[in-house]
């Protein structure tokens, strides 16, 4: 039976533990793609702790590090552990059999040269799930490339396929790699912890970033298979250029985007522009036939969008029933109001950054209250605190770890 709450009925439950409450994590992510994985976990109820090297992870030394650090490491303590001294790496094996869950992202090989590849750690913690994420993969011709997210869009083919036919490519403005991969390694943790349930035992998951991107080519894969030698791109259209209208259109105050998915939806607009003929007429009365002269049905769509501001479109868009949003500016997004009130996104005081706006997670887990945003750690900022609680260090050998180079 399915049952549909809203949420004042949600309001009425008893209140529940997230769901990975009491799980350790040990996060070594670093930039982007690692580090959303564990923000994701943290937010989720797990204890994750963000492992970094004494000067920092690479994140640090960019020149707009603050807010990206921000973003992606809420909810989470922090360590500092010196992987090149066997002190540090020592601690770290402790840690590990204390943990559920290691993730990293960093090249293939990096951990095993280390001592601390994922066989060597299961064997110190047999149940626990060892979690990688790459650019390539852990296996194949192309392990050993270096990737970050704007090469991953170029060997992906995203980048090939973005942009207008008439123009070089362009990668996406967002780093959709690098959270593609993210949001893949947190399934992948998931799905691991799902099986030690049953089984009792631990295991090695991995994902590649190019293997995540592959599936958001399937409009653009279409017109390959069409036609292989065809230009890919094709701006604002639809993909496969299988939809129309499927464009963003010039309104009195910006840009809007105008979609028509079913075929309820052209009448509906037709409706909407004043010209419910439209919707009966032949010459549109089907994708196909749209799309066999979309250029002159975006004409149609221009020069009525053209005469009214975004809002009055998004009203008609309400009223008729077809798919339309604006396109809004940064500022406009930062501040929209539906996903403050949601929770989704955060008016804060940060120590370092002052007012920001900062997110919280995506997933939502009824009758479990989005946590409340803390901070990210400072570099080594809980040190002590997870040394003494997870290992039982006294402060006397946490000084002599320090002195030893641990960290």
């Amino acid at each position: 039976m399915t049952t549909n709450l809203t949420h004042s009925d949600t309001e009425q439950l008893p209140v529940r533990q997230l769901p990975l409450a009491g799980l350790t994590v040990l996060d070594l992510g670093q930039i982007y793609q690692g580090p959303y994985c564990g923000f994701l976990l943290a937010m989720a109820g797990a204890d994750v702790i963000k492992i970094e090297p004494p000067h920092g992870e690479p994140v640090r030394a960019r020149r707009e590090s603050l807010l990206p650090l921000a973003m992606l490491n809420s909810n989470k303590r922090g360590i500092t552990l010196n992987f090149k001294t066997e002190k540090g790496r020592s601690v770290f094996r402790d840690l590990v059999a204390k943990a559920d869950v290691v993730l990293e992202n960093f090249m293939p090989g990096v951990m095993e040269r280390l001592g601390l590849g994922a066989e060597a750690l299961l064997e110190i913690n047999p149940r626990l799930i060892y979690a990688s994420a790459s650019g390539y993969g852990t296996s194949g011709p192309n392990r050993d490339h270096l990737a970050m997210d704007l090469t991953i869009q170029a060997m992906s083919g995203a980048m090939y396929v973005t942009g207008y036919p008439d123009r070089a490519p362009v990668k996406a403005g967002p780093a959709i790699s690098d959270f593609l991969g993210g949001i893949h390694l947190y399934g992948a943790i998931v799905t691991a912890l799902f099986e030690r349930e049953r089984t009792g035992r631990g295991r090695i998951a991995e994902i590649a970033m190019q293997d995540a991107m592959y599936p958001t080519l399937a409009s653009n894969l279409t017109l390959y298979y069409e036609d292989p030698e065809r230009n890919p791109r094709t701006g604002n259209k639809h993909g496969a250029l299988a939809m129309s209208p499927y464009n963003t259109y010039a309104a009195k105050d910006g840009y809007i985007a105008i979609i028509c998915v079913t075929e309820g939806h052209w009448p509906a607009l037709c409706r909407a522009m004043g010209r419910p003929d439209l919707g009966g007429q032949e010459r549109y009365a089907s994708h196909a036939a749209r799309c066999a002269v979309m250029e002159e049905v975006d004409e149609l769509v221009t020069a009525w969008a053209c005469n009214l501001t975004r809002a009055e479109i998004m009203a008609a868009g309400q009223v008729h029933h077809f798919p339309c949003a604006p396109v809004r500016t940064l500022n406009e997004v930062v501040h929209d109001c539906h996903m403050h009130e949601r929770g989704m996104l955060n008016y804060v005081t940060h120590p370092k950054l002052g007012e920001v706006v900062l997110p919280n997670s995506p997933l939502r887990f009824h009758q479990s209250p989005p946590l409340a945003l803390k901070a990210n750690p400072d570099l080594g900022e809980h040190n002590e605190a997870v040394l003494s609680e997870l290992l039982g260090l006294s402060a006397e050998a946490i000084d002599s770890l320090r002195q030893q180079g641990a960290f």
